[in-house]
């Protein structure tokens, strides 16, 4: 199956998603990651510019709430076999938005009033395994819309600088990073905060001069050689799922960049494309040529 992109003029198609609330408290906990995962094709229904509406069960009360509004930009294919599904949707970083739940009202009679099925006593058990995704019409996303404009939104969503946490997290400086977790406008969740202040900072240089000395100090998308012209290392580690996103420091989801590459893709937020194994900017695509050692999902 090839990649599916966004080009041309597509009939709008606007979607429901039914996110578990243990995912959901964990994607906050763990770093929001602007993306969902599903093995429903229809998740690749969307078009870009239109949003996927996502609502939840608040796990203290049972109440189903509205978690997120994703806003189209990217389509792209998990590897086969993928735990979370074949197919991912990446949503604009400037356009989506997380809401806060805590203080929401129960959205149930909301939900059963727009013109798809939810039978049921129980308005999750109306969303399971590939109901969890549904199209909806534009009146039903207007209906959403006006409701949304109520909402507060998560604070803890809040996605950091990500250069410049990689860079920090090379230099092993971790009185800068907490700093820089800190005086962040709006909250970053503890536990992500504990972790990257306590874990990641301790295996990030390892990695990085790992890969280094497997490519020989090249860039894995263009080849660049750096040691080789100057007898000096400027190529660096870039995390395939961002580090503010949830994603791990682990070697599996690390590749060795050169700078033009990795301001490029921290500016134009590419998704990374399993399918073609490379970086997604815009409708181009720029595979990786030098691939020696194993990345995963995540």
């Amino acid at each position: 199956m090839n990649t599916i992109y966004f080009s041309g003029i597509i009939q709008a198609m606007p979607l429901l998603y039914y996110w578990r609330g243990d995912n959901y408290k964990k994607d906050i906990e763990l770093g929001a990651g602007y993306h969902l995962n599903q093995a429903n094709p229809a998740l690749h229904d969307i078009s870009a510019g239109e949003s996927l509406w996502a609502f939840t069960r608040r796990l203290e009360d049972g109440a189903y709430v509205m978690a997120a509004e994703l806003v189209a930009i990217y389509k792209t294919l998990n590897p086969a076999g993928y735990q979370y599904g074949r197919y991912r949707l990446w949503g604009d970083l400037n356009l989506s938005r997380y809401f806060a739940v805590e203080s929401q009202p129960d959205i149930s009679v909301l939900v059963r009033s727009l013109a798809i099925p939810a039978r049921g006593n129980a308005l999750g058990q109306a969303f399971q395994g590939l109901a969890a995704v549904r199209r909806i019409s534009c009146n039903d996303d207007k209906i959403l819309r006006k409701y949304a404009e109520g909402l507060s939104l998560e604070p803890r969503a809040k996605l950091l600088p990500e250069e410049q946490l990689e860079a920090l997290l090379l230099a092993g400086d971790t009185n800068a990073i907490e700093k820089l977790i800190r005086e962040q406008p709006v909250g970053v969740a503890e536990e992500r905060s504990q972790y990257l202040i306590n874990q990641a900072v301790d295996r990030n240089r390892q990695f990085s001069e790992c890969l280094r000395d497997t490519y020989q100090g090249r860039c894995q998308i263009c080849g660049w050689a750096p040691r080789e012209i100057y007898g000096k290392d400027v190529c660096e580690a870039h995390h395939v799922r961002w580090l503010s996103r949830g994603g791990e420091d682990q070697l599996s989801n690390i590749v060795l960049i050169c700078p033009n590459h990795h301001r490029a893709i921290h500016r134009l937020d590419a998704a990374f494309d399993w399918e073609v194994m490379g970086f997604r900017f815009n409708q181009n695509v720029e595979p990786l040529q030098l691939m020696d050692h194993l990345l995963q999902a995540s």
